[in-house]
This record gives C-alpha cells, sequence and structure tokens, in this order.
C-alpha cells in the first residue's frame, strides 16, 4: 500500500492513471481517522489526475456502526463517510459484511457489499465439529446467523440480550434453543473487546454446551481482547483478514482465514464488465 510520504513514487502513480479504471484498496482502522483520510486524499488525488474511474475497496468500513441516530443530538457516522466517499469522487464501493446493509443506502453510487459466509464455513467445516448448533448473539444478527445454520446443516439458537440505558453494554438473560451437549458457534461480524463472544461462551457453557467456537468477520481487536479470550471457554476464534494492521498479538486460539480471493474476484469481474451476483450466494 503505497503511503503519502512516498512522494516521488506517488507522483508516478498519479502519472499513469490517466483514462485508467483505479481500484483503490484501503484500510480504514487502526488509526481509524488517520486511514479514512487518506483515502479520501487518494480518491481526490486520481479524480484530479483524469482516472477513468476510481473503485474503492475497503474490507472494512470503519464507523459502520453509527448506522441511525438512536438518541438526540449525535452524528449517524456512517452517513457522513458515505457522504465523504462520494464527495472525494470515488464511483464504486466495495466492501465486506457491512454492520448494517441500509447503509448501501447511504450512497448514491453502486456498493457491492460481499459475504464472508462462504469462507468462514468452510474453516468451520475443516474443525469437524460435532452436532453443532449455531448461535447468534443477539436478536439482531439472527436473520445472518440463519444463513450460516443453513450453510452447515445446523439449528440456530439466539442470545436475549437487554440493554439498560443508553450504554454499549448489554446483559444477556437467556439462549433460546437448545443447547446442551453440541458444539456451539457463535456467529458476529465484527468483535472488538470479545465480551459480547466470552459472555455468551460463558452462558452456553452453563446451559451444557460442550464445546465454543466462535466466527466474526471483522477482528477489531482493542487492547485486553485476546486476554479475555484467553481467560474464556472458546475453544477456537475464526476471523478474517479484512483487518491488516492489528494493534495487539494474536491469541493461539485465533485463526485467521484470508479473504483475499474474494476480493480478487470481485475487482476481476467488474474491471471485465462481468456480472458479480455469483459472489453473493451463501
Amino acid at each position: 500500500m503505497l503511503r503519502f510520504s512516498e512522494g516521488t513514487l506517488f507522483v508516478r502513480v498519479l502519472e499513469n492513471v490517466r483514462g485508467r479504471n483505479v481500484y483503490l484498496v484501503q484500510s480504514t482502522v487502526f488509526p481509524t481517522n488517520a486511514n479514512f483520510m487518506e483515502l479520501l486524499f487518494w480518491i481526490d488525488a486520481f479524480s484530479r489526475a483524469s482516472a477513468e474511474s476510481v473503485t474503492v475497496v475497503v474490507p472494512y468500513f470503519s464507523y459502520a456502526k453509527g448506522d441511525k441516530k438512536d438518541e438526540p443530538r449525535v452524528s449517524i457516522r456512517a452517513r457522513v463517510c458515505a457522504d465523504a466517499i462520494e464527495a472525494a469522487g470515488a464511483d464504486r464501493v466495495v466492501t465486506l459484511d457491512l454492520h448494517a446493509p441500509q447503509i448501501q443506502g447511504f450512497f448514491r453510487i453502486p456498493v457491492d457489499d460481499l459475504y464472508a459466509l462462504p469462507y468462514l464455513c468452510t474453516a468451520i467445516e475443516r474443525a469437524e465439529l460435532r452436532d453443532p448448533v449455531v448461535v447468534s448473539p443477539d436478536a439482531g444478527f439472527a436473520k445472518r446467523a440463519r444463513r450460516f445454520a443453513h450453510r452447515l446443516d445446523a439449528p440456530l439458537a439466539i442470545a436475549d440480550k437487554v440493554r439498560k440505558g443508553h450504554g454499549e453494554t448489554a446483559e444477556l438473560v437467556e439462549i433460546i434453543g437448545e443447547v446442551a451437549g453440541r458444539d456451539a458457534i457463535v456467529v458476529d461480524d465484527f468483535t472488538i473487546s470479545a465480551g459480547t463472544l466470552v459472555e455468551a461462551a460463558d452462558q452456553l457453557v452453563a446451559r451444557g454446551a460442550r464445546s465454543v467456537t466462535a466466527v466474526v468477520t471483522h477482528g477489531v481487536f482493542a487492547e485486553g481482547s485476546m486476554e479475555r479470550l484467553d481467560r474464556s471457554p472458546i475453544q477456537r476464534l475464526i476471523v478474517t483478514d479484512s483487518i491488516e494492521t492489528q494493534p495487539v498479538q494474536l491469541s493461539a486460539k485465533v485463526t485467521v482465514v484470508s479473504v483475499a480471493p474474494l476480493f480478487a474476484e470481485a475487482v476481476s469481474r467488474i474491471h471485465r464488465r462481468e456480472s458479480i451476483s455469483v459472489l453473493f450466494q451463501d
């Protein structure tokens, strides 16, 4: 990935983009604000250099959790990011497992929200779990969790959580579904502190689950997350490589699955003006 500090190389790149279709791959996390601003600068630079088109490839879309105004006087951060990317001159966005599907509607340009599910399910199948049950960490993720259950031919259970006040924390009060004697698979789109995954794992083990595997698309790991994971009953945590700049040393429990082939196929199809619908099959 090129950086602005590489001034000579940056100028040389811009000299070669006139009339070309540019595919700009950029992380927007760790450090989030710096990387997001750099993304905007690159988009603007390529547009001003007369690129035919600029397709932004963002494996993890930061601020996606800010998809609605859930209390007074707060910013809808995902909408602000979408407006900024468009204003800078992007023609298309390719991303992976947006936290909220409605974020696609924040853009007026095409947005391809790819699915990591096939890659994650392949990794789960390699674990050779017996009598698996897919567990959604809350009711809001149940629809997506059901796709995992269908793909793995497994039943679905849901963790019922109650959020008190306007804070980020929620209390898990019940597991809806049968998990006793089964290998539980907790699925989610991302994790930061691993707190939700660990809390779900504790409750699953208390209700008789034989083992707990956690599966998330984006491992946005904060300080302390690996220590929390190591102390938990979670046997393995499967994540994709959508985040390249991890600030922590990953635990031995973490298995990283590459989604590079998925993005490569998407970019190739877009460049050849082919349909990418086949990439959205569960």
